[in-house]
């Protein structure tokens, strides 16, 4: 049997020699000497030269194999080079695709220039489609149009032409652009299910946890007679755990309009409203991993659409 894992330096060689990546004879011509990760697309009528460079981690990775200090280090990598390119594009594995498209949807500040995060089942363009990175979940393991955004449109359709949505491209921000690099890992996702137990629930909330994504039944309910359950996610919150209600489901949001969703108000824990699994989480280490804050503005900022990660009400209604 045959495994899949990635080989250094294969990537380089292979788009170094295909005609549509990289042109020689432009190479040659240009201003001065290009580095041996650097390369030219082939020219195009009425266009400038394009130059890229190709920057390989050492160790590649499975996707599976990443936490945040690998998110930091992209962050980091393209915040170092912010003004020297106009736009980066980051190949991933697929598997967690979704969580650092969210992460550094969160990461960057004042972001004025396109970052493209792209992978393959095998070798494939994900179904012609641009998706905003905090809006996306993986739906299939196989197939190879193997992301959606659940809960939000297209930014962009590709066919004979590319089709801009433009009213839900979202708008660059004033402020000037900066990395926030400190995450806090402290945070895990629970998805609740009827086998669950006081006592197991009390062990997840153990230290060192700081931060917990919910992931409740339908419009983001919990078992209302639970009052044992209910006690003990009260007593983590009045400990200033930060813990973040979205629904089980992939489309819809939470909401509480059920009396099983209330009684979480109720009890002070946060409503993701349509956010995605990853989006929440890293939405949560980052506001975490924010320096000299208090606990009710680490609330206040769980709740406000940072990088339109989630819908407002009346957006989520129309």
């Amino acid at each position: 049997m045959e495994y899949l894992f990635p080989v250094r330096h294969t990537f380089l060689k292979q788009v170094k020699y295909h005609e549509e990546m990289h042109d020689p004879q432009s190479a040659e011509k240009f201003y001065r000497i290009l580095k041996e990760n650097e390369l030219i697309l082939p020219p195009t009528a009425g266009k400038a030269d394009v130059l890229y460079e190709i920057m390989e981690y050492d160790p590649l990775l499975d996707s599976s194999n990443m936490s945040c200090k690998d998110w930091i280090k992209i962050a980091e990598d393209i915040g170092r080079n912010y003004n020297k390119y106009d736009g980066f594009v980051i190949l991933h594995g697929t598997d967690t695709m979704a969580y650092t498209a969210s992460a550094l949807s969160f990461m960057f500040q004042g972001l004025k220039k396109p970052i493209i995060i792209t992978g393959s089942q095998y070798v494939y363009f994900f179904a012609n489609k641009l998706l905003r990175g905090n809006r996306t979940a993986k739906i299939s393991s196989d197939a190879l149009d193997a992301f959606a955004s659940p809960n939000y449109h297209t930014l962009a359709d590709v066919g004979i032409d590319v089709k801009l949505n433009h009213i839900y491209i979202r708008k660059q921000e004033s402020t000037s652009f900066a990395v926030q690099s400190n995450l806090n890992p402290n945070a895990a996702i629970l998805t609740f299910c009827p086998t669950i137990t006081n006592k197991m629930l009390q062990s997840f909330l153990k230290p060192p946890l700081e931060g917990l994504v919910l992931q409740s039944y339908g419009a983001g309910n919990l078992p209302s007679h639970r009052n044992d359950i209910l006690q003990t996610l009260k007593d983590a919150v009045t400990r200033e755990i930060l813990i973040i209600n979205i629904s089980q489901c992939s489309r819809g949001q939470v909401s509480s309009f059920y009396e099983t969703g209330k009684v979480l108000d109720d009890i002070g824990i946060i409503s993701g409203t349509d956010m995605t699994p990853e989006a929440a989480l890293t939405k949560l280490i980052y506001i975490l991993g924010l320096p000299k804050m208090t606990y009710e503005k680490r609330v206040k900022l769980m709740k406000i659409n940072l990088r339109g990660e989630l819908s407002s009400n009346e957006l989520y209604k129309t």
